[in-house]
């Protein structure tokens, strides 16, 4: 498996064993921890002085270069891709060639002695022969969804595994078993299972065959082969340092961390949004019942005043149909994508103790052979392979992860304004329609004074 590299950094297939010399030595080292080494160049393609330059949110997608360039250009060099045919057509993903279809809904809170719990019904339609069954119907809880999780991760470590949403909860103030968290809930783990199931990789784990399959997770034996891989992943790099993360590698750690900020600023921005909407709807619904009581004891303003009243009734409804968007919808999105974030971070991370490993190994393989003429040792070459894996891996499921962002952002970003002039709609119906009413019962109280 080659991966490709930026020109001016060799790749990791194409670096020449130094064991295979005759007579080839071997130059120090420096100790350096894990740094973007990344050449400072100050003309770059997108103007002179990036270096000073605020990180710009970008798409993220590595692009190759001729020569080694600064971060600032690189990360300008990520473009958005507005071609949203390219977007949806997902090869592995589209309705024609997929073959495995999964469910998650039909919440059910159960109560025992011990424990109160809610579990989901997981709904799975398959034609792959790895199933025995084309149809199953299991009742799963959070905590299995949270098995299957760990279970991927470590099988799966050179892999991107999609975020479940935070298991905990704050006590008091927000009830885990009422409808509208339950609700929030299930869709966040149906998204998850769906993202898995798509998976080109991750959908034929036979920890997910045994999750969508056994009706008791807890004796499902002979999987421990599987996650003796990622075992292994975990204890690699112990004590070695990573003396530069490629550039690509760079790009993509600063993409997620600027993404990050973005998301953790809106958040902030809309849970502020959310709580005054929610005052002002307390304060909207008093002002309203003030025109009622008013309309009850002034006969001569009965129509107008239950019209003011019918009218901030209906600016009520709306709002709450925008506030429930937002606490539904937008929210949950930007929470995914930050826990996104946070899993991508980490599959960097591994990348980078893999590398690390791989380099130290080699650099003592290179010592030993200038001293005792020994061959290359299969370690190192197993490292190479699976820094490799690594790459290879990484760079698919970032581009895969690039192409949900895009749909899901969309989706939402077009909710939002459908929900926003939904709300602005209403209000103005309800209100126009007060005023013709209200010039309508003027035209006749004029007609009856003439005739007087």
């Amino acid at each position: 498996m080659i991966v490709g590299a930026p020109r001016g950094l060799q790749p990791v297939t194409g670096t020449t064993h130094p064991l295979s010399a005759v007579q080839e030595t071997l130059s120090p080292v420096p100790d350096v921890t894990a740094s973007c080494h990344i050449p400072n160049s100050s003309s770059s393609s997108s103007g002179g002085g990036g270096g000073d330059k605020e990180v710009v949110l970008t798409n993220g997608k590595p692009v190759e270069t001729s020569s080694p360039a600064s971060a600032s250009s690189l990360l300008n060099r990520l473009q958005l891709d507005d071609d949203l045919e390219a977007d949806t057509l997902d090869l592995y993903a589209s309705t024609e060639t997929r073959d495995l279809f999964v469910t998650v809904d039909d919440p059910k809170k159960h109560v025992s002695t011990m424990e109160t719990y809610i579990t989901y019904r997981v709904s799975t339609k398959t034609s792959r022969i790895e199933f025995d069954l084309p149809e199953y119907n299991l009742r799963r809880r959070y905590q299995d969804f949270d098995w299957l999780r760990m279970k991927l991760e470590d099988s799966q470590p050179t892999h991107l595994i999609p975020p479940l949403p935070e298991k905990f909860v704050m006590k008091g103030v927000v009830d885990r078993f009422s409808e509208e968290f339950v609700e929030t809930r299930m869709k966040a783990l149906d998204k998850f299972l769906k993202r898995v199931a798509d998976h080109p990789v991750l959908s034929f784990n036979p920890h997910l065959n045994a999750f969508l399959t056994a009706k008791d997770l807890n004796k499902r034996q002979g999987l421990a082969l599987l996650t003796k891989v990622g075992e292994s992943v975990k204890q690699a790099a112990g004590g070695y340092k990573l003396r530069a993360r490629p550039p690509e590698y760079c790009v993509m750690g600063e993409y997620l961390d600027t993404f990050n900020q973005k998301l953790g600023t809106m958040d902030r921005i809309a849970q502020r949004i959310l709580k005054e909407q929610t005052e002002y709807l307390v304060e909207l619904r008093e002002y309203g019942s003030v025109y009622a009581g008013w309309a009850g004891s002034e006969d001569a303003l009965t129509r107008p005043l239950e019209g003011v009243a019918g009218c901030v009734s209906t600016c009520c409804g709306a709002m709450e149909d925008l506030s429930e968007g937002m606490s539904q919808e937008l929210l949950p999105v930007l929470r995914e994508y930050v826990l996104y974030i946070e899993s991508m971070k980490n599959v960097l991370k591994k990348r980078d103790q893999s590398q690390a490993e791989y380099e130290g190994r080699l650099e003592a393989a290179v010592i030993r052979k200038q001293e005792e003429k020994t061959p290359v040792p299969v370690e190192v070459e197993k490292c190479q392979d699976r820094v490799e894996c690594f790459n290879a891996d990484l760079k698919a499921d970032w581009e895969r992860w690039q192409s949900n962002k895009r749909q899901d952002f969309r989706q939402l970003l077009t909710s939002m304004a459908d929900k926003n002039i939904n709300y602005f709609e209403k209000c103005q119906s309800a209100w126009e329609s007060l005023v013709s009413q209200l010039q309508d019962d003027q035209a006749e109280n004029t007609n009856e004074t003439n005739c007087d």
